[in-house]
């Protein structure tokens, strides 16, 4: 079928979505491309949403992935405030909830995910907020400031940032969290209690190994109970307990579903000709030998193009080594690698001195690496990684020895 009659479709005017539409022009696409989300707005990244642009130092086009014109100048159908409420697989269309029906002779869903919500007494007071979109942020911005007090539940990525930006903003800041540091999950307990030590130097009150028990208020959110009874007061409660991909419609269209939608290497799902990206894709990556769900910004913004590239018929392998960052107060990280099981954590540099590399390993193998406030180091954490040989602790730890020393093979 000639290129020029057929109708690509993309479900999630995402990172994800508005880089595969990019790429799908660039690499010569002249059918048609029709990218459907169900914001009010053009597709934005969102990593600024906790940090530079809750705090007003950067505004919407900041953030967005293209320029105001972009779509139409190259002929992208973007559909904004617009939701698909089902897609016939057989018969290769989607049916918006307007009841309009679009065919698609391939499809990508980048549908991203959404907040876990709480399910506690006061949980859907005013005032208590998620934080996901542009919208989520405005609100938060204007409760926060010098007379707020903020009660941060959940100590993860979201809600690290969240609590160092409203500090920033001066606000008063409690954290809630069940795990004894920020981030452990992610992190582990070592590196975790770098943030706890860097968010209490900051003033902010911390609660670890404690559960939420209530919101109180009674007509919006006034204080945080917790399990152990201490009342938090609060102007403002944020959670964020994780997310939860969004595959109802990938359910329902009956695509094989697991966490995310399962896809392979190449990012195709179980029904040929649809394809997923970003937060709600669950893919198999092959320099691991199974299947991940990554939850950051570099993963949408680099299994987009791949997807695209895939639904032209290129033979396309999404394997880039997973890659996050974060920045919390001064302190700026880059996290490289995926370790989801280690035996050892091994620093370089001194967490106090406010910069400093660490490594995770696993029988005795890098498999995780973080650059924080040290800018440099990053190609050569990437060639320790991909080198997949064992290395001595101790020459680890040296900053006197050359990353790139350690990938040779006379170390052992």
């Amino acid at each position: 079928m000639p290129q020029a009659t057929q109708t690509l479709v993309i479900i999630g005017a995402s990172l994800a979505g508005a880089k595969a539409a990019e790429t799908l022009r660039a690499e010569g696409f002249d059918g048609r491309v029709v990218l459907i989300g169900d914001e009010a707005r053009r597709p934005y990244e969102r990593p600024p949403l906790s940090k530079e642009y809750l705090r007003g130092e950067k505004d919407f086009e900041a953030a967005a992935v293209h320029p105001a014109g972009f779509y139409d100048e190259h002929g992208i159908e973007l559909h904004t405030s617009t939701t698909v409420s089902a897609i016939d697989t057989p018969g290769r269309s989607v049916t918006l909830s307007s009841g309009k029906q679009i065919s698609w002779d391939r499809l990508l869903l980048a549908t991203g995910a959404t907040p876990r919500r709480l399910s506690i007494p006061g949980a859907d007071l005013p005032g208590v907020l998620y934080l996901r979109s542009v919208e989520d942020t405005d609100r938060l911005r204007e409760l926060i400031g010098p007379s707020a007090q903020v009660v941060v539940i959940g100590a993860g990525w979201i809600g690290a940032e969240v609590a160092a930006s409203a500090r920033q903003l001066g606000a008063s800041v409690s954290m809630v969290e069940l795990a004894r540091v920020p981030l452990e999950r992610v992190l582990g307990p070592e590196v975790g209690a770098v943030y706890r030590e860097l968010h209490a130097s900051h003033g902010v009150d911390l609660h670890f190994g404690a559960g939420v028990e209530a919101i109180v208020g009674s007509k919006s959110a006034e204080a945080v109970r917790l399990s152990d009874g201490t009342v938090l007061s609060a102007t403002v409660v944020v959670v964020g307990v994780g997310v939860v991909p969004r595959a109802d419609l990938a359910v329902a269209a009956g695509l094989a579903v697991d966490n995310g939608v399962l896809v392979d290497e190449h990012l195709e799902a179980s029904v040929p000709g649809i394809f997923a990206a970003g937060d709600v894709a669950n893919a198999f990556h092959p320099g691991y030998g199974y299947r991940i769900r990554l939850e950051h910004w570099s993963a949408a913004l680099n299994q987009g193009p791949v997807a695209a590239r895939a639904m032209l018929g290129q033979h396309v392998v999404y394997d880039r080594t997973p890659y996050f960052f974060s920045d919390q107060y001064d302190l700026g990280m880059e996290y490289r690698g995926w370790a989801p099981a280690f035996d050892q954590v091994v620093f370089r540099g001194d967490p106090a001195g406010g910069a400093f590399l660490c490594f995770w390993l696993h029988h005795g193998k890098v498999t995780a690496a973080m650059n924080a406030n040290v800018w440099d180091a990053g190609e050569a954490i990437e060639a320790l990684l991909q080198a997949e040989r064992p290395v001595d602790p101790a020459r680890l730890a040296d900053p006197d020895i050359d990353l790139a020393e350690l990938t040779g093979s006379s170390d052992t």
